[in-house]
């Protein structure tokens, strides 16, 4: 192991897609140091938040059937039932969705809700509007996956933003996945959608704060009525 490598487990992981920005960031750091050396000190701080966007932090996911966590972090900013976009080829009927939209100073590192099999890739181009937008669903760009198992089809999109200019998918139709493994990455603020089955039950509230791979968004055998919630 290099010296490099073990500094930077110590601070915190990065996820290699962020190598090459980090690099970029820190050139024209230097640049600037040597134009005028303000500038060099605020490319030094934008070189530092790329690294820090770009960390992949382990995460401890809760393993118990029928737990649906959340796949980014973040800020649930939508519940309620929608159309899902037609490429997941999930029907026109309203389902179940949950929202979490990602601003530049969260991990961008999206992970998998649930356990199953990955039976669709679907990427269609489109707009660059503000991903907190519900219009953003519909018209941003995006790239959806279905992920199959026994409690039925879930639908998971990541949406581009504002900023974002790139969606990097880490897998392939046919790959198998377990909850809380890492799927992709979205550069650089956006928003991931899941697409449940009738039978999931929310336990977040909007505003809520959530933690890809770690907190659970709905569960799928709770018998618990939904839950109120009360910003204090």
């Amino acid at each position: 192991m290099s010296i490099f490598d073990s500094v930077r487990r110590q601070i915190v992981p990065i996820h290699p897609e962020g190598y090459i920005f980090i690099a970029i960031f820190a050139v024209i750091a230097l640049i600037l140091s040597w134009l005028w050396s303000p500038l060099g000190w605020i490319g030094a701080i934008l070189t530092v938040w790329c690294a820090y966007f770009f960390r992949d932090p382990p995460r401890v996911t809760p393993l118990r059937e029928g737990l649906i966590v959340s796949p980014a972090d973040g800020i649930v900013s939508s519940i309620g039932y929608f159309v899902p976009p037609p490429e997941l080829g999930l029907g026109d009927k309203p389902l179940s969705r949950i929202s979490v939209f990602m601003s530049v100073f969260d991990c961008h590192v999206n992970r998998a809700p649930v356990t199953g099999r990955i039976t669709r890739i679907a990427y269609k181009p489109g707009l660059f509007l503000n991903a907190d937008l519900d219009k953003a669903s519909e018209d941003n760009e995006r790239s959806s996956l279905i992920i199959e198992n026994a409690a039925g089809r879930f639908g998971v999109v990541q949406i581009a933003g504002l900023i974002a200019r790139r969606i990097v998918s880490f897998v392939r139709e046919g790959d198998s996945i377990g909850t809380g493994e890492r799927f992709g990455l979205i550069r650089f603020g956006s928003r991931v959608d899941v697409y449940l089955p009738d039978t999931a039950v929310p336990l977040v509230g909007l505003g809520s704060k959530a933690i890809a791979g770690e907190t659970v968004l709905a569960d799928l055998t709770s018998v618990e009525a939904r839950r109120s919630y009360k910003v204090g």
